[in-house]
């Protein structure tokens, strides 16, 4: 598979961490978001910081940068107790945008357009994992934790509770649900998994500059997390596998690969609103249906 190969499977599922995040805040409890980049961005810039500047081990600098963006999401969270639908999505893309200018203008801290480099990798053990197919591993471990920890909180009374609030938010007040408590959590939560992933993605590539967290990647993600489809368990690595990997398999286009990439998601889209996952259950129905019927006759 190669050097480079192995990068693309470690940054598709650094992204499925970064959309997981995204599907529980708006899949599941259906608050839109457009801030998840940048959450991802001071996840990274976190991690940069601390293990670059001050020494500190990798997996202290991870638990803080989910501390630390779990703590931003909930403050960014108090205006969806007041605002709702588009007028919530304008608040955090404002968010968004000012994260990205303090990433960009501040140069003492942050770099400015020329980022931060030489970004170490963790060791586990003892052992180094500076090469490409161990960090690779490492991250498959790291994901599939967040992810099973995720699967935990989805099947969990709270996530029974963030699939009210998306569905009727006034009935699930009605029947003594939190729904001021819950919207914040389901912000703070999917924000800490965006730090997370930001964590991952800055010893991943060891160079960080702003323009991986632009507001253009926060609609990335979300087109991820509509791809993939919205409040599916395996929809953040389906919508992470086509955002990352399609359009390295249409490299071969040229300039026109965007161009086809869109076409591709826009038809899918078209084809099946569900997204990806819909489309997998509905043909999964279709088959098992197809068995019932000819083992009734």
């Amino acid at each position: 598979m190669g050097r480079y190969g192995t990068y693309v499977l470690s940054l598709w599922l650094v992204m499925a961490i970064a959309v997981m995040g995204l599907n529980l805040t708006l899949g599941y409890a259906g608050l839109k978001s457009l801030a998840q980049a940048a959450f991802m961005g001071i996840g990274a810039y976190i991690t940069a910081l601390l293990t670059t500047k001050t020494g500190i081990s990798w997996y202290a600098a991870f638990a803080i940068s989910g501390i630390a963006t779990f703590a931003v999401g909930l403050l960014l969270g108090f205006p969806a107790l007041r605002v709702k639908a588009h007028y919530l999505a304008f608040v955090t893309l404002a968010f968004s945008t000012l994260v990205w200018l303090v990433m960009r203008n501040e140069q003492w801290l942050t770099g400015g357009v020329f980022g931060l480099s030489n970004i170490p990798r963790p060791s586990l053990f003892g052992f180094k994992l500076d090469g490409a197919l161990a960090f690779h591993r490492f991250v498959v471990v790291v994901t599939f934790l967040l992810a099973v920890l995720l699967w935990w909180m989805i099947r969990s009374p709270w996530g029974r509770a963030f699939t009210a609030l998306r569905e009727n938010p006034i009935r699930a007040a009605s029947l003594g649900i939190d729904t001021r408590m819950y919207t914040l959590l389901a912000f703070a939560i999917g924000s800490a998994y965006a730090g997370f992933a930001g964590a991952l993605y800055a010893p991943l590539v060891e160079f960080i500059d702003p323009s991986p967290f632009s507001l253009s990647q926060s609609f990335f993600l979300l087109l991820m997390v509509v791809a993939g489809g919205a409040g599916y368990l395996l929809g953040p690595f389906i919508g992470a596998l086509l955002g990352v990997v399609l359009p390295e398999w249409l490299r071969f286009a040229g300039s026109l690969y965007l161009i086809i990439f869109a076409a591709i998601v826009m038809l899918l889209l078209i084809a099946c609103p569900q997204g990806m996952s819909g489309l997998i259950e509905r043909g999964w129905a279709w088959i098992t249906g197809r068995n019932k019927a000819g083992v009734s006759r």
